[in-house]
C-alpha cells in the first residue's frame, strides 16, 4: 500500500514538472522571438543608416562640419590684335548671407543694414528673390564693398552670424565703352537660363554673358570654378580653412579689332551724336579691324545688373542704342549699289567702258519720269564718269537692260542678301528682291519700272553695313568674298593657343578681273576726280577709290522744297561713304553709314577719311614711293 502511493506520489510529480517544462520552453520562445525581432529591428536599422543610406548621412554630418564655397573664376581677358587689353579684370569684395548658418536672420540684418549703408528693406528684398533656393546657397547682400566696410566686417566677423565676405573677380574696361555692342555685357543667370545650361558648371546667381562676344564666347571666357573647404563651429563661424582648389582662368581672346581705328570712328561718330555703323575691314583675309554701332550702350551699367530706369531710356531711345547697326540693321544701299549694277552690266555684256547714256536729268520709263539727283542732268556718261558722278539716269538704263533677276545674281555673289556668318548675334540677311521674292512676300508681279529703283540702290533693297563693306573688300582684291571674322587667336590659361584665325573663302569670282578694274577706275574718280562726289575724302600720298550713297528714307512731298536743315531729323536721307585703299594695291575696306545725315560726300566721307589717316599713319610717304 505504501509502495503504491509512493508511485502515484512520483507519477503526480512528472506530470507536474512536464507542465512546467513546456510553460518555460514557450516563455524561452516568446522571449528569444521578441529579442530575435527587436535584434532585427536593430540589424535592419543600422543597415539602413550605414549601408543603404550611410553615404547620404555621411556628407551631412561633414557638411555641419565643413562648408564648401565656390570660388569663381577669372574671366578671359581680351586684347586687341596688338596685344592691347580692351577687357580685364579686378577683385570685388561681396557681402553674402547663409541662412542655415544664421541664428537670428532679421537680427543680422537689421544690424548689418548701417553697416552696408543700405537699407535694411532692400536687404530683406534680396533674401526674398531667394526664397526657392536651397538654404545653403549664399545670398548676395552687397556687391562690390570699399575697403573701410571690409575692414570692418573682417574685425566684426563674429557679431553677424552667417555673414561673410566673399571675392568674385569683375569686369575692367579699359577703353571705357570702346565696342561695347561687339563685346556686349554680362548678367546674372536667368532661370530660363539655367534649365538649359549644363547644371555641373552653372548654378544659380552665376554670372554669364549676356550679349556679344561675352555670350558667343561664353565657352571659352567663363574658365572652371574652384571649391574651398572650411571647418565651421555650430553657428556658422569659419574655424579653418582645410583645402582649397584653386579655380582655372577663362582663355583669352585676341581680337581682329585695332584699338585705334575703333576709337577715331567711335569719336567721330559720337560728335553730334550720329547713328548708324562703321566697319572697316583687311581686303585680303576678312578681318574685322573696326566694328562700331552708334550710339553705344554704356556697359559699366550693366556691371550687377541694369536698372529699371536705365532699361526702360534704351528702349525709348529713337536711336535705338540696344540695336547692332553693324549687323542688325538693313537700310537702303542707295548709290553704293551702283557697283552691282556696273558690274552685272559688263559681265552680262550689256554694257563695256565706251558705253554712253546721254543724261538730261530725268529719264522716262512707261508713264513715269524717273529723276537723276543732278536736275540739270550730267549730259553723256560713260561708265568711269557714271560712277565718278554717281549719275542715275546711267543706272537706270542698265538695270533695265541687265533685269532684276540679274542684278540680284550679282549683288548675292558679292555678299549682299546673305548672312555673313560673322561672330554678331542676329545678323540680318537684308533683302536683294528678285521676281520670285516679290510673288512670294508681296504676294504680286514684278513690276519692269521697279527694276529702275533696285539698280540705283531703293526700292525694296536693303543692306546691312557690314555687307557693303564686304562687297567693297570683294571688289577690291578683284572677287574673293571672305567672311569676317572677329577672333584672331584663342589662348589658354597655361599660354596654349586653341584658336587661330584662318581666312575663310565664302566665294570667289573669277575671269573678270578686267570688269573689277574698269569699276575702281570708276571708284578713283569718286574721290579724285575733278567732279567726283567724295573729293573732299582725299589724303595727300594716298589713291582712295570710293563711292557716295544718299538713301532715300521716305519720299515727303511737304518737305520738298525746305532747306535740309529744316527736314525733320527723321525724314532726312541716310547718308553712305565705302572706300578702299590703296587704289593700286588695296589693304583696308571702310564703310561709313550715318543715319539721317543727307549726304554720303559731307556726312559720311569725313569720318572714313579719318580711319584712313590713322590706318596709314607714319606710312604715306612709304606708300607714294
Amino acid at each position: 500500500m505504501e509502495l503504491k502511493l509512493l508511485l502515484n506520489d512520483e507519477q503526480k510529480i512528472e506530470e507536474r514538472d512536464d507542465a512546467a517544462l513546456n510553460l518555460l520552453k514557450r516563455r524561452l520562445l516568446a522571449a528569444g522571438a521578441v529579442v530575435l525581432f527587436f535584434f532585427t529591428v536593430v540589424v535592419l536599422r543600422l543597415w539602413y543608416l550605414q549601408i543603404s543610406h550611410g553615404k547620404d548621412y555621411e556628407n551631412r554630418a561633414y557638411s555641419n562640419r565643413v562648408r564648401v564655397t565656390t570660388l569663381v573664376p577669372p574671366r578671359g581677358h581680351i586684347y586687341d590684335r596688338f596685344g592691347r587689353e580692351i577687357v580685364t579684370n579686378r577683385p570685388s569684395f561681396n557681402v553674402v548671407l547663409t541662412k542655415e548658418d544664421s541664428a537670428d536672420m532679421s537680427d543680422v540684418l537689421t544690424r548689418i543694414a548701417p553697416v552696408l549703408d543700405t537699407d535694411v528693406t532692400e536687404l530683406w528684398g534680396r533674401v526674398r528673390e531667394a526664397a526657392g533656393a536651397p538654404r545653403y546657397m549664399p545670398i548676395t547682400l552687397k556687391e562690390d564693398i570699399d575697403w573701410q566696410t571690409l575692414a570692418y566686417l573682417e574685425n566684426h566677423n563674429q557679431e553677424f552670424s552667417g555673414v561673410r565676405t566673399e571675392v568674385k573677380p569683375v569686369r575692367v574696361y579699359h577703353y571705357s565703352d570702346l565696342a561695347a555692342n561687339v563685346l556686349g555685357y554680362l548678367g546674372a543667370i536667368s532661370k530660363k537660363e539655367l534649365e538649359m545650361m549644363d547644371p555641373d558648371i552653372y548654378h544659380g546667381q552665376d554670372i554669364i554673358g549676356k550679349r556679344g562676344l561675352e555670350k558667343l564666347r561664353e565657352a571659352d571666357l567663363r574658365g572652371e570654378k574652384g571649391r574651398r573647404y572650411t571647418e565651421v563651429d555650430a553657428r556658422g563661424f569659419e574655424r579653418q580653412v582645410m583645402k582649397t582648389v584653386e579655380p582655372l582662368p577663362g582663355r583669352e581672346l585676341h581680337l581682329t579689332l585695332d584699338v585705334d581705328l575703333q576709337q577715331i570712328a567711335e569719336s567721330y561718330m559720337a560728335a553730334g551724336e550720329k547713328a548708324g555703323a562703321v566697319v572697316a575691314l583687311e581686303v585680303n583675309s576678312g578681318r574685322v579691324l573696326a566694328a562700331v554701332s552708334s550710339p553705344s550702350i554704356h556697359i559699366e551699367d550693366f556691371v550687377g545688373g541694369i536698372s529699371v530706369k536705365k532699361w526702360k531710356a534704351l528702349l525709348d531711345n529713337p536711336k535705338h542704342p540696344l540695336i547692332n547697326k553693324v549687323v542688325q540693321a538693313a537700310y537702303p544701299p542707295g548709290s553704293t549699289y551702283k557697283m552691282i549694277t556696273a558690274l552685272a552690266g559688263l559681265s552680262r555684256g550689256v554694257i563695256d567702258k565706251d558705253t554712253v547714256f546721254y543724261c538730261p536729268g530725268h529719264y522716262r520709263f512707261g508713264n513715269r519720269t524717273y529723276r537723276c539727283w543732278k536736275h540739270s542732268g550730267h549730259g553723256s556718261v560713260n561708265l568711269e564718269k557714271a560712277i565718278a558722278q554717281s549719275c542715275d539716269v546711267y543706272f537706270y538704263q542698265v538695270g533695265q537692260r541687265v533685269g532684276v533677276d540679274g542684278l540680284a545674281e550679282t549683288a548675292n555673289q558679292l555678299g549682299l542678301g546673305i548672312r555673313s556668318g560673322i561672330e554678331m548675334e542676329y545678323e540680318k540677311s537684308g533683302i536683294i528682291p528678285t521676281k520670285e521674292w516679290k510673288k512670294k512676300y508681296r504676294k504680286s508681279k514684278w513690276q519692269e519700272g521697279e527694276t529702275l529703283s533696285v539698280a540705283i540702290g531703293q526700292g525694296f533693297n536693303l543692306t546691312t553695313p557690314l555687307q557693303i563693306c564686304s562687297m567693297t573688300a570683294t571688289i577690291a582684291n578683284g572677287g574673293t568674298l571672305y567672311r569676317p571674322q572677329l577672333v584672331e587667336r584663342v589662348v589658354d590659361p597655361e599660354g596654349a593657343m586653341t584658336e587661330k584665325f584662318t581666312p575663310e573663302i565664302v566665294s570667289r569670282l573669277s575671269g573678270i578681273d578686267y570688269f573689277f578694274s574698269l569699276i575702281k577706275q570708276g571708284m578713283e574718280e569718286v574721290v579724285h576726280g575733278k567732279r567726283g562726289t567724295a573729293r573732299n575724302v582725299r589724303i595727300d600720298g594716298l589713291r582712295i577709290a570710293g563711292k557716295t550713297g544718299t538713301a532715300q528714307v521716305v519720299k515727303v512731298a511737304q518737305y520738298k522744297h525746305l532747306k535740309e536743315e529744316d527736314i525733320p531729323y527723321k525724314y532726312r536721307d541716310h547718308a553712305w561713304f565705302t572706300c578702299f585703299a590703296p587704289a593700286e594695291k588695296p589693304e583696308i575696306a571702310v564703310t561709313v553709314m550715318v543715319e539721317h545725315g543727307l549726304h554720303g560726300g559731307s556726312g559720311a566721307g569725313p569720318i572714313a577719311r579719318a580711319v584712313l589717316n590713322q590706318y596709314f599713319t607714319g606710312r604715306l610717304n612709304q606708300i607714294v614711293e
